[in-house]
């Protein structure tokens, strides 16, 4: 006795809490966003924009949509035959499926064999494999702007708590997307409404790169005179020639013309010998085939 009232007692907690749920669940299937009129929206495989209805996987398992019907005439309920076999309708939990209605079937699976009418009422419908089986439906009314979608504001949630139907004009297009935000980021919100153009932070960018590019050049210029440093050090130490080169302003040239003279004083024979070398520098204010060209007083022939 005392354990059937336990499961009494269990029973109606479950339905009490079952009562208090805020939302009604959807059927497995839910058409989750529709738009008639697509003029600079979303583009299919093809580059055409037409219109399209998403069809959402309510459950936590990955379901296949092929067999299935899809129609927008109450009285035909096998309009559009969705193939069996295509991978691609093999639907991920919480995931989403797009069709698009262009009355071009043979471009692939996703293409239906209807239109919708901008001008009345469209009705569109799922049905299961029999052809009998209404999944789900969706009445969306006359005169939804172009570019503008009819659904529902959660993915999957058709009802309110009272269980009428929330399907209403969105504010944001998600084809194949979740149709309700679920983080906006506001530091971004605060930027956009501060900086709607992007001047701010175009000019900020623009520091921070700039910004960087000084600093890595005052850091390899300064690596650099450090390394040189280090090397001038080195060489002075060894007592060459380039330590002589290295504490002077003469080019390497000079050197070698000084170095050139040492050697042949030294090797050379001579009847006087001289202690003291001088060596001037002659500066060239022309070169020789300037000269040459100055002596030419007419063309060659």
């Amino acid at each position: 006795m005392r354990y059937i009232k336990q499961l009494l007692f269990l029973f109606i907690a479950v339905v009490l809490f079952t009562a208090c749920s805020s939302e009604i669940k959807s059927t497995d299937w839910v058409i989750n966003e529709v738009m008639v009129v697509n003029e600079t929206n979303f583009v299919d495989d093809f580059g055409q924009r037409n219109g399209w209805i998403e069809i959402y996987n309510t459950t936590a398992k990955t379901q296949d949509l092929g067999g299935r019907y899809l129609t927008n005439d109450p009285d035909n309920p096998t309009k559009y035959a969705i193939p069996r076999g295509d991978v691609l309708t093999s639907i991920k939990p919480h995931q989403h499926a797009l069709f698009f209605a262009d009355e071009m079937p043979f471009n692939g699976t996703f293409h239906l064999n209807f239109k919708l009418d901008p001008t009345q009422e469209n009705y569109i419908a799922l049905y299961d494999n029999d052809g009998k089986t209404l999944l789900d439906e969706m009445v969306i009314p006359a005169g939804i702007a172009a570019d503008q979608t009819y659904g529902f504001a959660q993915d999957g949630v058709k009802h309110n708590e009272k269980g009428n139907i929330i399907a209403t004009t969105l504010k944001r297009v998600t084809p194949s997307s979740n149709n309700a935000v679920l983080e906006e980021n506001p530091k971004i919100k605060a930027l956009a409404e501060s900086d709607p153009w992007g001047g701010m932070l175009t000019i900020t960018s623009m520091l921070v790169v700039f910004g960087g590019l000084i600093l890595l050049f005052l850091a390899f210029r300064l690596s650099g005179s450090i390394a040189k440093s280090m090397t001038q050090k080195k060489v002075a130490q060894s007592g060459t020639l380039s330590a002589a080169r290295s504490h002077s302003h003469l080019s390497g040239e000079v050197l070698a013309a000084i170095s050139a003279a040492i050697n042949e004083l030294k090797e050379d024979q001579h009847d006087i010998e001289s202690t003291i070398l001088t060596i001037n520098q002659v500066k060239r204010n022309f070169s020789p085939w300037s000269t040459k060209r100055q002596s030419l007083r007419e063309l060659p022939r």
